[in-house]
């Protein structure tokens, strides 16, 4: 009975759960990205929008960012270095959410913030039993 009431046949599924929330966070890190890798025009708006909010040298973080980002992404889909992608993403999450929306409401610091709990998620957990992580061990 304690079982079924707190659930912990779905415990089974922990890792079926890791796989998919990696692969949608680093689908999602990809598409979000690929407009700036694509196309200068958008990455010169990406740059003028880091100017705006004044992060340091935005030429140089800009395109930093953006590929840090695209690579973390493939990386999680992989669930390779799972930790040090989830790592390297919270704290460029961190970064964007101290220079960007600090002075926000809730609603709009929480994209940024539930972005800065999944990877620091992935950077405790790893990539789980369906990662490349996992065959490298």
């Amino acid at each position: 009975m304690k079982r079924l009431l707190f659930l912990e046949p779905l415990a089974g599924f922990q890792d079926l759960t890791l796989l998919v929330t990696r692969v949608l966070t680093g689908a999602f890190l990809m598409w979000g990205t690929w407009d700036n890798i694509s196309d200068s025009a958008r990455m010169s708006e990406f740059v003028d929008f880091m100017r705006a909010f004044n992060f340091p040298a935005p030429e140089a973080m800009a395109p930093l960012s953006v590929w840090f980002q695209f690579g973390c992404g493939a990386l999680l889909i992989l669930g390779l270095f799972t930790r040090w992608a989830g790592l390297l993403m919270a704290f460029n999450f961190i970064v964007g959410f101290m220079m960007v929306h600090l002075a926000d409401d809730f609603r709009a610091q929480f994209p940024a913030l539930i972005l800065i709990a999944v990877n620091l998620h992935f950077a405790a957990m790893g990539g789980g039993r369906f990662s490349l992580d996992r065959l490298l061990r």
